[in-house]
């Protein structure tokens, strides 16, 4: 009598692959005063810190055009 064992593959873990990853990083210090200014537009606009920066800089870079 031969008995066959039923074998589950587990998902691939981790974050999803992006067409455009992003390696580049960059540090930015803040006082506590534009940090907190930083904080409350972020929350006005239900995005993340790093959204807000991210939209803040391409707003700086179409603005330039």
């Amino acid at each position: 009598m031969v008995r066959l064992k039923e074998v589950h593959t587990l998902a691939k873990m981790g974050r999803p692959k992006t067409d455009e990853p992003r390696h580049n990083q960059v540090m930015v210090r803040f006082t506590d005063k534009e940090y907190e200014k930083l904080k409350e537009c972020a929350e006005e606009k239900n995005l993340t810190l790093t959204e807000t920066v991210r939209k803040g800089v391409e707003e700086m870079l179409n603005s330039k055009q």
